[in-house]
């Protein structure tokens, strides 16, 4: 397994991307532009049952001025910084940047001092996210099923430290 500890820090995270893309964080008064994209590219509009979580964090990858992805992440434990929810529009995908957005959200979680990076998937929805945490050197730490999503839900883990 080839794993990317050598990638950029936050700042040049989005250099990750296949095209030249900007990432940003975006604060509570761009829902909007949160709900748009999610609505896109999952077809769905529940994004997390709530915004008002300790240190959370909504990045959005750019395009020429177009919004084309999201990441979405918060406070998960005293040493654990959990990413909720992200995603990249369909004609965008196999580009790097959802990578990118990992990446960036990995890095602002070890500024603000967290010692692990968590998510969860859905291996049957999202195939790409298991792949992606698997290259990345993320471990499987819980898997259940979840009957909301009809889907098997893995829980990966990688410490920051060698992030």
């Amino acid at each position: 397994m080839d794993v990317h500890d050598d990638r950029s820090t936050y700042e040049e995270a989005a250099a990750v991307a296949d095209r030249p893309i900007e990432i940003t964080a975006v604060g509570r008064e761009r829902l909007d532009l949160i709900r748009r994209l999610n609505v896109d590219i999952f077809d769905d509009e529940h994004i997390i049952n709530t915004f008002e979580r300790d240190d959370l964090l909504m990045l959005v990858a750019w395009l020429n001025e177009s919004a084309v992805g999201f990441k979405i992440g918060y406070q998960f434990d005293t040493t654990g910084f959990y990413s909720a929810k992200g995603g990249v529009r369909e004609d965008y995908r196999r580009e790097g940047i959802a990578r990118a957005l990992l990446y960036a959200l990995m890095d602002a979680a070890r500024e603000r001092g967290y010692e692990r990076f968590i998510y969860d998937t859905f291996p049957n929805k999202h195939p790409g996210m298991t792949v992606m945490g698997l290259d990345e050197g993320f471990r499987v730490i819980k898997a259940n099923y979840s009957s909301r999503y009809e889907d098997y839900r893995l829980r990966f883990e990688r410490s920051l430290d060698n992030a």
